[in-house]
């Protein structure tokens, strides 16, 4: 009997699916963080223009580490790693035309799970 996870039939993934797991979740981590520091690097040009001073730049970075870097570390700092691929690929982070075969096939429950709650939201 395999575990479930979020209520679906989850199987242990081989070598290969694990190592694209590990790539992928990176992948999405460093998609993520680019999107979540864009804000920030405004911020750092605005003060640049003298339009902002270092004291609300600051603020403006520490608000970051605390809240998007944060909620970003949870999220791709585990050993779910499928978990994270799956929310990555629903929310179109990952593009799920460019995974190989193998990969969706493991994630097929996830992916379906994570569709349903994004469509009942």
């Amino acid at each position: 009997m395999m575990p479930a996870v979020l209520g679906v039939a989850y199987g242990w993934p081989s070598r290969r699916v694990k190592r694209l797991l590990r790539d992928y979740a990176a992948a999405a981590y460093e998609e993520d963080l680019r999107r979540a520091l864009l804000p920030v690097a405004e911020a750092f040009r605005r003060w640049e223009r003298n339009e902002l001073d270092s004291s609300e730049l600051s603020a403006i970075i520490h608000e970051f580490h605390q809240g998007p870097a944060r909620d970003l570390w949870v999220r791709y700092d585990t050993p779910y790693q499928d978990m994270a691929v799956a929310y990555a690929i629903t929310t179109g982070l990952l593009r799920k035309d460019t995974m190989p075969a193998e990969l969706l096939d493991h994630l097929a429950g996830l992916l379906r799970s994570y569709e349903e709650q994004q469509a009942t939201s």
